[in-house]
């Protein structure tokens, strides 16, 4: 079984948003290049991030071979969401929106605007594979993009970006723990074995990040340590991020200004950790930088996705 995750850039229909392509030719361009990467990475459940309307996602599975079946979850104030695409039908399907009990507000602006949940909720279905039921969580973790009074994406104020930085890390944080409960709350459910679980998206952080790290659970055991190999307790409410399983050249699912970055990450269940092997693809990824309509008329995505291969 074959789950991904992708950033698609803006999927949205022509002249829908200022980011959207300006025409259809442009537009049934995206198309394509998407579905030819899909295509060629062949995912059984693929975990989309940065979908607009739900008639755009119609149109990309309708140029994938085969059948997809497709669920979208409500978008955010620039109007994009996450989605899941499966060539298996979808179930038990749950929007994550809540943060974790206990946690207040977070405060995302110098207005002392507050937000109480996911800025972009998070979507869960499950799957089922021989037999086996997996549920597939996708997120969209708040960008490291910074956004300034009257929509600018820069500024010459060194305190205001500072301040705009910590606003971004607070809603990501939170964000990260709310994902993070309800993953708590679906292996709890389980009362027999662990649940199958996979989380895949943007989290837009890297492996290390604090952010990311929330989202993993009980420390002490990631692949790569020395405790990974050992039984514990903990292993029951843990996920693990497959990213050491993808080669060390290969890892990577952005190029911002001319660095490799890997911030999509795809994060598993007990069950489902051991004889993974993972990857991204295809390369290269276009180097970006903090003007996120540049390439408003480009084909593709500005992100590479990531893979991972679980145990029957």
């Amino acid at each position: 079984m074959r789950v991904a995750t992708w950033n698609l850039e803006n999927l949205f229909a022509p002249n829908a948003s200022a980011a959207a392509p300006a025409s259809r030719a442009t537009y049934e361009a995206k198309i394509a290049a998407l579905a030819s990467t899909i295509a060629a990475i062949a995912p059984d459940v693929l975990a989309v991030q940065e979908v607009g309307s739900p008639p755009a996602l119609d149109d990309l599975a309708a140029a994938l071979p085969g059948t997809w079946y497709r669920e979208t979850a409500d978008p955010d104030g620039r109007g994009i969401r996450v989605a899941l695409l499966s060539r298996r039908l979808l179930r038990e399907v749950e929007q994550v929106s809540d943060f974790p009990t206990g946690l207040g507000t977070v405060q995302v602006d110098d207005d002392g605007r507050v937000i109480a949940g996911l800025g972009r909720p998070a979507l869960k279905a499950t799957a089922t594979f021989g037999g086996k039921k997996v549920h597939v969580v996708s997120a969209h973790l708040k960008s490291k993009l910074l956004t300034f009074p009257g929509g600018r994406f820069s500024t010459s104020d060194e305190a205001e970006r500072a301040r705009y930085a910590v606003y971004a890390l607070h809603r990501r944080a939170a964000e990260a723990a709310g994902i993070r409960a309800f993953v708590t709350r679906l292996l709890a459910q389980s009362t027999t074995n662990t649940a199958a679980v996979v989380v895949a998206g943007d989290l837009n952080d890297d492996t290390q990040a604090a952010t990311t790290q929330i989202l993993l659970g009980p420390p002490g055991s990631e692949i790569g340590t020395i405790g990974f190999d050992r039984p514990d307790a903990g292993d029951q409410q843990r996920l693990w991020n497959v990213a050491p399983h993808i080669p060390e050249a290969d890892r990577y699912s952005r190029n911002y200004r001319g660095r490799r970055e890997l911030i999509d990450h795809i994060l598993v269940s007990e069950p489902l950790v051991h004889g993974v092997t993972a990857g991204a693809g295809p390369a290269p990824a276009p180097s970006i930088d903090d003007q996120p309509d540049a390439r408003r008329d480009r084909p593709g995505s500005d992100h590479r996705p990531v893979y991972v291969d679980l145990p029957a």
